[in-house]
């Protein structure tokens, strides 16, 4: 089935609902969105010549033609490739040239990154301004047909890096895309046409995904007037807006609780908060069930398995009585349906409940690997199992917890960044002979980056130019906000870097500087 499907018979049932709105100014109904989709299928396919499989880049802030671009590239038959508005104009490269796209559709405060790369990216033939002329042309004609697509088909690609930086590009099948809407409905939520998704998260990855279920079953999906997370306006159109749901990650969560707004706002209309993407601390999230009750649900997943690994219910979070309640709340919940679960030990055998190792999945919604990337789906999928890279254990409950991330990846803000990848950004500068990057706590954004470096003999501290250098080459918002300046890294006897006694160091040296702060 096409996944386009879902758009097609809810507008056939709900045609008149709202499907895409801006804060409070609807800009298309069900009927709307699906002649809109309709008509850019025929131009994709008739004007632009691109064929079924063909990749088409979506390089856009959160704004309602995400949907009306993603919903027509699957009713032509093509694939969509999604990308994350934060990135670097280097980053963007690698993804379009990696994945080969032959067009790109791009919002308007992306296009100066976006419009130079048709002299840069091979297989690039066109990019396109959403609020162009060029544009609102791809509407014009009469609709085509939807393509009949295989359940195996591509239809978006996941990118995200891996330990090396190099995005990787997880195949999301239309059968992956499907199953991931049935299990939201199974343990998520069933919305209705009268209910309300809000996009506060980036529509290029979670949010956007759990935009299906929403258009299968009718709703209306609301995009905020304000391109930056402002909690202020989130609680506006929860008072707007009917059984309001939206995907936060856990520090958007934190503000939106501790926002002044939401002491005046009656929450009557707010359905369900669904959080992940990061941990989310203990005391944050009995504050939350406090202030707004148990309207909260926490999953968690992967892009290689879009969101739907494990779940912690509303329920979970509302049975205070049960014994082990703090320790639930801790964990990231139980399996989803039809999904399964283990832990592996190293040597790729199956733990008993309690063992500690790694995190194994496998279902209907796992992807089928990496584009064009054989090497790295054969490390990551082993035996039938997608192996998370993720340390933890499983309960005789079921109930998972998340001990380590033996991937070292550091979470700000609910956004993955890898420390390889600033760290051979930082080992470009000359002076720098050796560093490593790693997450320091942070009570806002969860983690921030920071990096130890040691200078070759001779050399001056240079934290202005490693910054320049980062500013340069790799979004904003993964550059190191701290750097210390060390004789050595401790390593162990082969020079490898251990993480565990250099996040103690780092300790001490946060805590001296924070003295000589204060003195």
């Amino acid at each position: 089935m096409n996944i386009a499907a879902l758009l097609e018979a809810s507008a056939i049932e709900h045609g008149a609902r709202p499907a895409l709105t801006v804060h409070d100014r609807v800009h298309a109904s069900y009927r709307q969105l699906a002649q809109r989709v309709g008509a850019m299928a025929a131009s994709f396919r008739d004007h632009l010549g691109l064929h079924s499989g063909d990749r088409v880049a979506i390089a856009m802030s959160n704004r309602p033609e995400f949907y009306e671009t993603l919903f027509a590239l699957w009713h032509a038959g093509l694939t969509a490739v999604p990308v994350n508005a934060k990135l670097h104009s280097k980053e963007f490269s690698f993804i379009l040239s990696d994945a080969q796209a032959r067009v790109c559709i791009a919002s308007p405060d992306l296009m100066d990154s976006i419009a130079p790369l048709l002299y840069h990216v091979e297989q690039l033939e066109f990019v396109i301004s959403c609020d162009s002329p060029d544009y609102r042309a791809l509407m014009d004609g009469e609709p085509a047909e939807m393509i009949e697509v295989a359940p195996a088909d591509p239809a978006w690609l996941f990118y995200t890096s891996g330990t090396t930086g190099r995005p990787k590009g997880a195949i999301l099948t239309h059968r992956n895309l499907l199953a991931m809407t049935l299990s939201y409905f199974a343990d998520i939520d069933e919305p209705g046409p009268r209910d309300t998704i809000i996009h506060a998260a980036p529509m290029s990855h979670g949010s956007g995904l759990y935009g299906l279920p929403h258009f299968a079953k009718g709703a209306n999906n609301v995009v905020p007037a304000n391109p930056h997370f402002d909690p202020a306006e989130i609680w506006k159109l929860v008072q707007l807006h009917q059984g309001v749901s939206l995907f936060a990650a856990p520090t958007m969560v934190k503000r939106l609780v501790e926002s002044p707004a939401l002491a005046g706002t009656d929450t009557s209309n707010l359905k369900t908060i669904i959080y992940g993407g990061a941990p989310m601390y203990g005391a944050d999230l009995e504050q939350a069930i406090e202030r707004i009750g148990p309207r909260l649900v926490q999953i968690y997943g992967q892009g290689e398995s879009p969101m739907t690994i494990t779940a912690l219910s509303r329920q979970h979070h509302a049975e205070r009585a049960h014994p082990r309640y703090r320790e639930r709340l801790a964990s990231v919940g139980v399996a989803r349906t039809g999904v399964e679960v283990r832990i592996f030990d190293e040597d790729g055998r199956p733990l008993p409940a309690g063992q500690v190792g790694e995190l194994a999945v496998r279902g209907e919604v796992v992807m089928p690997g990496y584009w064009m990337n054989p090497q790295a789906s054969r490390q990551a999928l082993r035996g039938g199992w997608l192996f998370t890279g993720d340390i933890g254990k499983i309960d005789d409950d079921g109930f998972v917890t998340l001990m380590d991330r033996s991937k070292d990846v550091i979470i700000s803000g609910g956004s993955n960044i890898y420390p390889r990848e600033v760290e051979e950004v930082l080992l470009r500068q000359p002076e720098v002979r050796q560093v490593s990057v790693v997450g320091a706590p942070d009570p806002e954004w969860g983690e921030e980056v920071v990096a130890l470096v040691v200078l070759a003999p001779g050399a001056a501290e240079c934290a202005g130019q490693l910054d320049a250098l980062c500013l340069k080459n790799i979004a904003r918002f993964k550059r190191p906000k701290r750097y210390h300046f060390v004789d050595a890294l401790p390593t162990n006897h082969y020079g490898k870097v251990l993480k565990t006694e250099l996040r103690a160091l780092l300790g001490v040296l946060e805590g001296e500087a924070r003295a000589a702060r204060a003195w």
